[in-house]
């Protein structure tokens, strides 16, 4: 299982993850953070980024006087590791639970349960 991000870790991670390059380098971060009005001090990224390195979602290298950030569990992992933590947690490992408290508390859009229901009618396979 992939451990919890707090908040500020997750937003780096998210930076990250949109990242088309294959590796991201520690100015580009700084400066994605700046452009979303999140501005960080330089040590507490370094701070934050270290601790991503030793939960193990990111590897880095130096190169020169940079640092280098490789991705190594992807958003898609740490979704479904949180969703399934989520459900264990709140609904005792059912996901008929969840869906339930979905529809009959009125959570999903008209539009949302329409594609939820195509998604269940179409099994896994639909995906």
């Amino acid at each position: 299982m992939t451990a919890k991000l707090s908040d500020a870790e997750y937003e780096i991670m998210k930076i990250i993850w949109e990242n088309q390059e294959r590796t991201t380098l520690f100015s580009y971060i700084m400066d994605e953070l700046a452009k979303q009005g999140k501005p960080c001090q330089k040590n507490t990224l370094i701070v934050l980024l270290s601790r991503l390195v030793g939960k193990g979602y990111l590897s880095a290298m130096k190169i020169g006087r940079r640092n280098e950030y490789t991705v190594l569990i992807s958003e898609t992992a740490y979704q479904t590791a949180q969703t399934q933590s989520f459900i264990d947690k709140v609904y005792e490992g059912s996901v008929k639970g969840l869906v339930t408290n979905l529809i009959a508390g009125d959570l999903l859009s008209d539009e949302e349960y329409e594609e939820l229901k195509k998604l269940l009618e179409g099994g896994k396979g639909g995906l």
